[in-house]
């Protein structure tokens, strides 16, 4: 029986059109790990195999182990990428500022 976690999982690798394959190669995992995860409810699943999952599908760890606080698809996609732009340097983070307000003349 899936658990909300796998139901998560499994929506997510669809919308991205990855495999099962696919999924377990780019988190560094087995496609039977990511099968379990999806359709069985494992005991405790690896926090590391975990976020390396989230990382992959765009969202946070907290998404896809929450399942009643009402953190949504969207918040846990804006915060992975906030997360991402946290790490980039300088440079980067003032082009991504600068073509953001240039999207953005004339709409405050």
């Amino acid at each position: 029986m899936p658990t909300t976690l796998g139901s998560k999982i499994k929506k997510l690798r669809d919308e991205k059109g990855y495999t099962l394959e696919k999924l377990a190669d780019l988190a560094e995992s087995s496609k039977s790990y990511i099968w379990e995860l999806e359709n069985k409810a494992p005991p405790r699943p690896s926090a590391e195999k975990l976020s390396k999952i989230a990382e992959h599908l765009g969202v946070t760890i907290e998404y896809l182990l929450d399942s009643d606080s009402g953190i949504t698809k969207e918040a846990a996609e804006d915060a992975h990428f906030y997360r991402k732009y946290q790490k980039m340097d300088e440079k980067t983070k003032d082009m991504l500022k600068a073509m953001v307000n240039k999207w953005t003349e004339g709409n405050d």
